[in-house]
Order: structure tokens, then sequence, then C-alpha cells
């Protein structure tokens, strides 16, 4: 009896913890954020750079400035595990543990939008998910010698994965947006 439902209990919790994005929702529920951030000062430069400050803050990498047309893009970041604590671009236990065990990967997007008594910083928080073919089998035994079979010499070693790897957006990270956006506030006191 007790290694019966030692069984269940184990299958089950397997099911929840390791079941990936077969068990995960499509959709998530979609909230608002208090947005954009009002900035009532007519320094641009202080305006750009305090934005750019708090990206790296995160840390994003900024892909792309264009100050004409008010957006800085940053590059995608591999979303931080449970082990990674440091990190502040991944929120909360249920998103850390999400990003623990499947890839996810942001992007910010912060538009500065002038306005006559100040600026207007809003911003765009993206998430993906990983979508492999198949089973990504990476291993650093491929590149090893193996002791049974005689040396060959072979410069062609595929080294990674064979095929690259697909994104399916899961939409905005709000929660994302919304910590940005209060971080910002408070930068720009």
């Amino acid at each position: 009896m007790r290694w019966c439902f030692l069984t269940i209990s184990l299958l089950t919790a397997g099911y929840f913890l390791l079941g990936g994005c077969a068990t995960t929702p499509v959709s998530m529920p979609q909230m608002r954020t208090a947005g954009p951030v009002f900035v009532g000062t007519q320094n641009e430069e202080l305006v750009w750079e305090r934005a750019v400050d708090v990206l790296h803050e995160y840390p994003f990498e900024i892909k792309r400035e264009n100050k004409l047309a008010g957006v800085i893009e940053t590059e995608y970041k591999v979303g931080s595990g449970v082990l990674e604590p440091w990190h502040k671009e991944t929120l909360g236990w249920d998103a850390r543990l999400e990003s623990s065990l499947q890839s996810i990967r942001r992007r910010v997007i912060v538009n500065v939008r002038r306005d006559n008594a100040g600026y207007f910083v809003d911003v765009e928080a993206y998430k993906e998910i990983e979508d492999l073919e198949g089973l990504a089998a990476n291993s650093a035994g491929g590149a090893t010698f193996q002791e049974t079979s005689p040396l060959k010499r072979d410069y062609s070693l595929v080294v990674g994965q064979s095929t690259p790897s697909g994104w399916i957006s899961k939409g905005r990270d709000f929660a994302l947006e919304q910590d940005l956006l209060n971080r910002l506030q408070t930068a720009y006191r």
C-alpha cells in the first residue's frame, strides 16, 4: 500500500514539474500596466541615459538606440532560473521555475516620446519560449577520442544543434514591464 502511494505521488509530481510546454497554457491572462511614466524635464540626455542605466541594471544589452525615433531596443536575454537570483529580469518564483525547466528569452523596447511639458517613457517587454524540432542531444562526447576505435581525422565535426531553434512568442511580459516602469519612475525622481 505504501509503495503504491509513493509511486502515484512521484508520477503526479513529475507530471506537474517536468511537463514542459505541453502543460503550460498557450495564452496567459493579460494585465494592464501603469504606464507610460511622465518625466517633467526638458533635458533629453538625462531621460535617455537613465533609461539606458535602468536597462543595464537588469542586465539587458542594448541592441539599437535611435534618439530621433525615441526607441531603445535590447538584445534577447535568456531568462534566469532558480539558481540565478542575482538576475532581475525574471520576476517571481513561478517564472524562475519556468525558466529553469523551459528555455525562455526576453527582450525590451523602451519608447521615449517628447511632450510640451516633458517626456513620456513607455516599456514593452516580450517573452518567447524555445521550440525544438526534436531532441537536443548536445554532448561533449562527440569531440572526444574513443578508446575502442582507431584515430580518425574528421575536421567537419558538428558542434551544437544540427538545426536552429525556433521560438514561440508568449506575448508581453507584464510583470517585467511593471517592474521596469517602477524602477524608471524611481530613477527620474
